[in-house]
This record gives C-alpha cells, structure tokens and sequence, in this order.
C-alpha cells in the first residue's frame, strides 16, 4: 500500500530524499510505465519520490558536446532542431506509444525502465550515449548505456542515485542514421523488432568508413552489434555483404516467442530490418 507521495521541486531535495529512504522508494516522472506497472502486477511501494517538477533536467543543449535532460518527453526530442542530426532518435521518440505517451513520458525513464522493448535505447546506443547520475553521498558519476543497461528492468543506478542526464557522440561525417521498428499498429504497438543504424561512407562515398549498429525486441536487454560493424566497416555494400550479416544477426540475437511475435516470425524479420537500415543509411549518405 502507497504510504507517502513525495513531490520534490529541486535536485538536492530529490538527493536528500534518495539518500534517506532509496531503497523504499520509487521514482516517479511521467509515470508511463511505472504507473502501468503498479497496477497491472500489483505491486506495492510504501513511498513515490514525484521528480518531475525539477528544473533543468528539462534541457537540450549543446556545448561540444550534445546533452539531453532527464527530464525531457518524447515529444520535446521529436521537436527539437538542437537534435536534427540525430534522426534516428527523434524516429524512435516519436514512436513511444501514442501521443498522451510522448507528451508526459521521459527519456530517463524510458531508459530506466531498461524495457527489452524500448524504442529509444538502439539510437542511444549507435550514438554512444552516457548516462550521469549524481547522488548526495558520492557526487556524479558518469556511465556508458550499454554498461548501464545490466537486464530486463535491471540498470546499473543505485538507490540513492538519480539520472541527471544523458550525453551524446557527435554524428560522423557524411553519415546518415536511421530507427526501424516493426509492431502490430506502429506508434501504439511494443516493438517486435527494433534496429538502430548509423553509417557513414569515405570521402569518395563508396566504402562504408564507420558503422554502429543496435537492435532491441530480439534479447533480454537492447544490445550492440560490435560484430557485424566489424564484418562490414571497411567494405561496400553488396547483396553477398549483407546477407552474411543476416546471418551473423541470427547468432547474435535471442528472439523469444511472446504475446506479439513469435521467435520464428522475429527471426525472419531480423535481417531484412537490418538490410533496409544498412542500405537505408549508404543511400541517404551518398546524397
């Protein structure tokens, strides 16, 4: 049963509280996901900590280096021009659940949330996200996503710790980045399949000079495909190059059957995913 609902307007009142009583509470934003939880498992907390009033988690901003608040909604990283070069995210922003969703839903807590399913984490990963967390005790400390990313609903953040923000890699040059989902109703529907590219081609736009690839929906946890980038960094696209990485995509990957797909349907939808965003990406580099 809920016994206390904390609403704190500034981050060293969330710290405090978190510092007091993490391991009892649970944070709240805008409550998406957690609220849906509560309800459908029946799941108890004694004390909610309300974060969403905090200012300056609310931010875009760009300073070398390209930052998102923890605190900002889908629909603000669909919106901004600060994130015009991160189109894949944007893609993925704007195919969180419906429009409600993306008005009131957070970045940090989608990432939180560490749903093998989230739409926003395989664009994260393709641009190297890092995750800051700050705490009272110890300060901040700041930690790769994929690092952060430890299973199914399960991240690296302590009790105490809250996600301050998140910070992004500069897209390369002559690159070009896309988000592909496939799903019953598109925007409304959980992924059955999610995959992030990002692909850019040398100075004579043949050859693919550097290539970061991520999938979601197909394992425990949104992941990295360090292999199939090595397979195909330094090669031009063929129908022979991206067939052999279909197949690597396969041993890769570990679909499972579910109310949405089953493990057969995902493993066939996998690699034409992955062809699409390859081709997708040289196409639109090559200008």
């Amino acid at each position: 049963m809920l016994e206390r609902f904390i609403s704190v307007s500034s981050e060293e009142e969330a710290l405090a509280q978190l510092n007091a009583h993490g391991e009892e509470l649970q944070i709240l934003a805008g409550g998406t996901d957690l609220m849906v939880q509560l309800q459908q498992s029946g799941q108890r907390t004694r004390r909610l900590l309300h974060i969403e009033k905090i200012p300056g988690l609310q931010k875009i901003s760009y300073n070398g280096e390209t930052g998102i608040g923890a605190l900002c909604t889908h629909r603000q990283i669909v919106e901004s021009t600060l994130l015009a070069h991160y189109r894949s995210l944007r893609q993925a922003a704007a195919q969180v659940g419906g429009w409600q969703t993306q008005m009131v839903g957070t970045l940090g807590g989608n990432i939180c949330n560490a749903s093998p399913a989230a739409d926003t984490l395989p664009p994260l990963l393709v641009h190297d996200a890092r995750i800051t967390l700050v705490s009272q005790a110890r300060g901040s400390r700041v930690v790769d996503l994929e690092k952060f990313l430890l299973g199914r609903r399960h991240t690296d953040r302590h009790h105490d710790e809250l996600v301050s923000g998140i910070t992004l890699s500069q897209p390369p040059e002559r690159g070009s980045d896309i988000y592909i989902k496939v799903g019953r109703r598109s925007a409304t529907e959980v992924a059955i399949v999610g995959l992030a590219a990002c692909v850019a081609l040398d100075e004579h736009r043949r050859l693919i000079e550097d290539v970061r690839l991520a999938v979601c929906s197909v394992g425990p946890v949104p992941k990295r495909l360090y292999e199939i980038e090595n397979l195909i960094k330094g090669q031009e696209i063929s129908d022979s190059l991206l067939d052999e990485a279909g197949e690597m995509l396969l041993e890769l990957i570990e679909p499972i059957d579910d109310v949405r797909a089953s493990k057969k349907y995902r493993a066939m939808v996998a690699p034409r995913v992955l062809r699409e965003a390859i081709t997708c990406c040289a196409q639109n580099a090559s200008g």
